[in-house]
């Protein structure tokens, strides 16, 4: 049994601690802040390598929050225990990305259908050709609905998950075939879930958009981190 194989060697967690949503970020101070913020009666279950996971209630449900690193070696590790042992049904990734497109603006909310990659991770899963790692419909659907009511602009597409985070040529070349823009986990994610059979979904705030060269101020940035973590929560 997966309660068994709990905690494991990079979540404390007890097996019940952690719910069956987990709503995840690469920097482990922005899980303590949606759990302060957002949560009620948040309880810290794992502080291992300071990937910090916090466990309350939204609207009387409850959800967890955890960090999960930076880049798909990270998110794979964490995503593949809390999938296969602690039974997470859902993750939902929330996390800023670089745009490529000049009309998709700083603040915007991409909810990433297909996350292309660069990475070789799908190939210890040994699979005959290119997979195309894809995010759960009922997700997407449901964010979509949820940024709707809420007002806030959204795109729905494809994102690059690259393990590069400085890569020049990579706008030039993926701009070609439609991709919005870039990050570096959700490919990894979203295998891991279909692997295990779970549901995942990433939505992403344009925290940069490398076509005009403009960043998020300090202000800009809180108020677009707000909205993606509102819609995520809007899906518990």
């Amino acid at each position: 049994m997966s309660r068994e194989q709990t905690p494991t060697p990079h979540i404390a967690a007890a097996y019940d601690d952690v719910a069956k949503t987990v709503i995840m970020c690469g920097d482990p101070l922005r899980a303590q802040f949606i759990a302060g913020k957002y949560l009620e009666n948040p309880v810290q279950y794992n502080n291992v390598r300071g990937m910090l996971g916090f466990t309350g209630t939204f609207n009387g449900r409850k959800v967890s929050v955890q960090g999960h690193g930076m880049g798909i070696p990270s998110i794979g590790i964490y995503s593949y225990e809390l999938f296969n042992f602690y039974d997470v049904e859902r993750i939902i990734r929330v996390g800023t990305c670089g745009s490529f497109r000049k009309d998709i603006l700083l603040g915007d909310v991409i909810i990433a259908m297909a996350a292309c990659t660069d990475s070789n991770f799908a190939d210890k899963y040994n699979l005959h050709g290119t997979y195309a790692p894809v995010a759960d419909w009922e997700l997407i659907r449901g964010a979509v609905g949820a940024a709707e009511g809420l007002g806030y602009p959204y795109r729905v597409g494809s994102i690059l998950s690259s393990d590069s985070f400085y890569d020049n040529n990579a706008q030039t070349d993926w701009t070609k075939v439609g991709v919005m823009g870039v990050e570096m986990e959700l490919s990894g994610l979203y295998l891991n879930a279909a692997v295990a059979g779970r549901k995942a979904l990433g939505i992403l705030s344009v925290s940069d958009n490398l076509a005009t060269g403009e960043r998020m101020s300090v202000e800009q940035r809180q108020t677009g981190l707000d909205r993606m973590i509102q819609i995520a929560l809007n899906l518990i």
